[in-house]
């Protein structure tokens, strides 16, 4: 069974995630190529370092090759977005990534990019899915790996080099050489080390590493930079007094970020610092773009500067076409990913925090007092975020009571409106809101609540745990 989510196809590793699960999904894309008319032109496959993930790009590979659609294979473990800045520098028509991102170790996947380096949106991957339902097992042709290789049909490639020039050109390494700066950087056993270290030792700053040895299980943790995943990263920069401490997921689309006073800066306060970094620093113009579930704190400092900010629902392929048809400074999620106008159209860990550590070297200040200043300009808000597991008969339960019913609960606050673009968000006349809404990665419901101070986010998220009977 394949079915893509909001972050591409993912599943159990020998369960759905399977040999003829994956070539499967290949002849699809395949057959797609070929009715697209774009077969001719190839196509970039790359892996990060879970369990199977090298083997599944090959494995991928020799179907291409039997379909005569020559494939690149990027041979070394990498980040996901270096195969979708490939698709976009060599204007390939698609990419493949073998990952599952942050999900658990038990998990992998696979990441389909379109023509430009974009995330494949519902419309591209429900083809996708379309085309395998039609396909019977013995439709899928794989040729031998070698014989592929000798024939010109793979060829393997190692990228690293464009892909990390493109950033530097990017960044202002002169600041970044000037200000001397110490950095701890957690790559979370995943693949962001050889690009952030090259990255950061080549403008001279201090780098130490912690985690970066390859471990199919991650450590035994969720490969997701969080507030509890972070806290050897969080020790480590209050003793070796860093300036900045930087995780990435593990395929580095995905950031997470210690300041200097060893406190987790959510996704949220990156999007808000970046942002405002380009726009007051930089002199860039432009609004910005957040899914549904993302910080209204956006939305503040657009407004301070004259400028807007949209709305959109969660799954970076919908940041990507909303930031490409408004001509977006920034987008992002509160999951951790984001990317910058002039980038690649998707997710980039290494590029985020390049772009942190220049604003740390421009402005001359520490990551907690830029934070103070723009609370200081544009006001602050207040986050509370809650995940439930649910069985398949609360799944109906929930998704009957919010969007078939349309329920709320009584809320102690002025409700202005109520938006079911995904899910169910309500917006208060005070400015705050909350949304419940069912994960497209991973089998949780999910209740984001921001409000003016924390024990109203507190309260608002109690409510619609008692009223969705959630309770853990």
């Amino acid at each position: 069974m394949v079915k893509f989510g909001t972050g591409g196809w993912r599943a159990v590793i020998g369960d759905d995630f399977t040999k003829a699960n994956i070539q499967l999904l290949t002849k699809a894309l395949c057959v797609k190529m070929k009715r697209e008319g774009v077969a001719d032109k190839g196509v970039v496959l790359g892996y990060d370092r879970r369990f199977l993930a090298k083997e599944a790009m090959q494995w991928a590979g020799q179907v291409f090759a039997a379909e005569g659609i020559k494939a690149f294979l990027v041979n070394k473990s990498s980040p996901t977005p270096l195969v979708m800045f490939y698709v976009m520098k060599h204007e390939l028509p698609y990419g493949m990534m073998i990952t599952a991102s942050h999900n658990p170790a038990i998990y992998n996947g696979i990441k389909v990019f379109t023509a430009g380096g974009r995330d494949a949106d519902e419309v591209q991957t429900g083809q996708i899915e379309e085309i395998i339902a039609g396909l019977a097992p013995q439709d899928v042709r794989a040729m031998g790996y070698e014989e592929a290789k000798a024939a010109g049909l793979i060829e393997e490639i190692y990228p690293l080099n464009e892909y990390l020039d493109n950033i530097i050109d990017a960044v202002n390494m002169k600041a970044i050489r000037d200000a001397r700066l110490k950095i701890a950087l957690d790559p979370m056993y995943g693949v962001s080390e050889t690009s952030l270290k090259t990255i950061l030792l080549t403008a001279r700053c201090e780098v130490d590493t912690i985690h970066e040895r390859h471990d199919t299980l991650f450590g035994g943790k969720l490969p997701a930079p969080n507030a509890t995943t972070l806290r050897p990263l969080q020790n480590f920069v209050l003793d070796a007094n860093c300036d900045i401490g930087i995780a990435t997921d593990g395929d580095a689309d995905r950031l997470g970020v210690i300041d200097d006073t060893g406190r987790f800066l959510h996704p949220n306060d990156i999007l808000v610092l970046l942002y405002y970094y380009l726009i007051k620093y930089k002199g860039w113009k432009g609004p910005v773009v957040r899914n549904i579930c993302t910080t209204h704190m956006l939305d503040k400092v657009a407004e301070r500067f004259g400028e807007k900010c949209y709305e959109v629902p969660v799954g970076f392929k919908h940041i990507s076409a909303k930031m490409n048809e408004t001509d977006a400074v920034i987008g992002g999620e509160s999951s951790g990913g984001l990317t910058v106008r002039g980038h690649i159209k998707g997710k980039d860990g290494v590029y985020a925090a390049s772009l942190l550590v220049e604003m740390i070297a421009v402005t001359g200040k520490k990551l907690s007092r830029i934070y103070q200043d723009i609370e200081a300009e544009c006001g602050s808000i207040h986050m509370e975020e809650r995940d439930y597991k649910f069985t398949q008969k609360k799944k109906e339960e929930v998704h009957n009571t919010l969007m078939v019913e349309k329920k709320i609960p009584n809320l102690p606050f002025a409700v202005e409106r109520v938006s079911y673009l995904d899910g169910s968000k309500v917006y208060f006349t005070n400015g705050g809101w909350v949304v419940a809404r069912f994960s497209g990665t991973e089998p949780l419901i999910r209740i984001f609540c921001e409000m003016p101070t924390p024990q109203e986010a507190k309260t608002v998220s109690e409510i619609y745990e008692e009223f969705l009977d959630l309770k853990k």
